[in-house]
């Protein structure tokens, strides 16, 4: 969040150095497939030092099998754009990119640096049916494939079970349904919402779009034209109004402030990624639930918190579930038998290594193999979450949420992509016209009509500079 930076700020893993270290060990050509010298270099998105240890790990397996030199360089997911626009213009992309989201993957396709065979010739010999379809057509302009789809994280409701049931509320899985809890758990210093309003953050256009898909808000309609003054976007700025602004803790929320606010019991509702969970559980020391009954019970909240997936607002005929698929890519430059041999190896033999560095946010889109369907699947409902304590999955959570966690990704809706603006979503993701407007919307700047105006006319202008 970027994709996995919802856990945290952390500086990447040699960022400074990494641009440095791709182009001095890249070993492609610029305008064609590299030579076959056995010798990949592959940028990784999980960049944080122990999933970079992780990652090296599953390589040096890789290596010992193939013989195939793997030179891996962790890269911030923020600064990836700029690194590869700078490699491809000194000729020296790097063969494979790991973790990358859809907006990524979209603009890397539409500026020509995808070599989109090598995916293709992957998912077939994997087995199409043994991905997540889903994910297949979110990570495809038809029939090319831009990447190889491995896991994915969901944009969850996070809501505290026992002051709901206190109240005798339903859970908020509806615009009216969240809005009523939000206003009755709101009062004596207590908040009924935590969402994020911070105009620099792609966090707050995340937890926006969760809620403004569930009302069937999208950023163009079938035209290609910019659809965020429509009125079912209209409706979801002004939810959004109240109840981060209504409901929510003055001043601007980010990203750790949310859940700050909620691991504290000072809120009632977060809206937050999947990647909460093992913080949620106390598994995590640096961010550990503060409520006052976690003091001497440190499950509590845990067990006392519910998850909706999916939210649904009045003017959509279903209920949308927001979330990212991250892949594996290969560039233009790609040594292409070297490259298809290191993704299928970390799609089928390093799979379970690799999902399994943090299965809370990385749940598997390929479920199993042609001969065990549900291998991976199974097996990532067993693995450990958790940083400084780590514990098995299925034995944190009820079989119930994991089975939402594993439903949510084939109902998982993006805006943009169905409509083929996936370089538009990427632009936006740079620009943040989104968050900007809710920042100046929920600090009381402009009313809900005016920030959907806005939005769109600042992303109908970073349409047209793509032109």
């Amino acid at each position: 969040m970027l994709s996995k930076h919802l856990r945290s700020k952390v500086t990447a893993v040699g960022v400074t150095s990494t641009l440095g270290l791709g182009l001095l060990t890249g070993c492609s050509g610029s305008t064609g497939p590299g030579a076959p010298d056995r010798e990949i270099t592959v940028w990784s998105q999980e960049n944080l030092p122990d999933r970079v240890a992780a990652t090296q790990k599953i390589v040096s397996g890789f290596e010992k099998r193939t013989g195939i030199k793997v030179h891996l360089v962790g890269v911030d997911e923020g600064q990836m754009p700029q690194l590869i626009m700078a490699a491809a213009a000194s000729g020296k992309l790097p063969d494979v990119i790991g973790a990358a989201p859809m907006g990524q993957v979209w603009q890397m396709y539409t500026n020509g640096l995808l070599n989109t065979d090598i995916p293709k010739k992957i998912v077939s010999e994997l087995g199409q049916r043994t991905f997540n379809t889903n994910a297949l057509d979110l990570t495809s302009d038809g029939a090319t494939r831009l990447g190889v789809p491995s896991d994915a994280w969901l944009q969850l409701m996070v809501y505290r079970k026992d002051q709901f049931d206190e109240k005798h509320l339903p859970a908020p899985d509806t615009y009216d349904r969240t809005l009523k809890a939000a206003r009755a758990l709101t009062g004596k210093g207590h908040d009924g919402m935590s969402a994020a309003t911070d105009p620099s953050d792609v966090f707050t256009s995340q937890s926006f779009e969760s809620v403004a898909l569930a009302n069937d808000c999208q950023l163009v309609d079938d035209q290609h034209e910019i659809a965020l003054a429509s009125p079912q976007c209209e409706k979801a700025f002004a939810t959004y109004d109240r109840l981060a602004r209504a409901y929510g803790a003055p001043g601007t929320q980010t990203v750790d402030s949310t859940r700050a606010t909620y691991f504290a019991g000072r809120s009632s509702m977060v809206i937050w990624s999947s990647f909460l969970l093992d913080e949620l559980a106390g598994l995590r020391k640096d961010a550990l639930p503060s409520c006052p009954q976690c003091k001497k019970d440190p499950g509590y909240l845990a067990r006392n918190s519910g998850i909706v997936t999916a939210l649904k607002g009045p003017d959509a005929a279903e209920a949308a579930q927001f979330g990212e698929v991250t892949s594996w890519v290969t560039t233009k430059t790609a040594e292409t038998a070297a490259s298809r041999e290191f993704i299928e190896y970390m799609m089928g033999s390093g799979y379970e290594s690799w999902f399994g560095m943090s299965p809370e946010g990385k749940i598997p889109v390929r479920h199993g193999t042609a001969e065990e369907p549900n291998r991976y699947i199974d097996a990532w409902r067993h693995s450990d979450i958790g940083v400084d304590t780590r514990k098995p999955f299925d034995q944190v959570y009820p079989a119930s949420l994991l089975n939402q966690l594993a439903a949510g990704v084939s109902n998982m809706r993006r805006w943009g992509i169905a409509q083929g603006e996936g370089a538009l979503v990427g632009a936006t993701n740079g620009e943040l016209p989104v968050p900007k407007a809710i920042g100046e919307m929920t600090g009381g700047q402009t009313s809900p009509s005016e920030a959907a105006r806005e939005a769109d006319d600042e992303v109908a202008a970073l349409k047209k500079s793509l032109q």
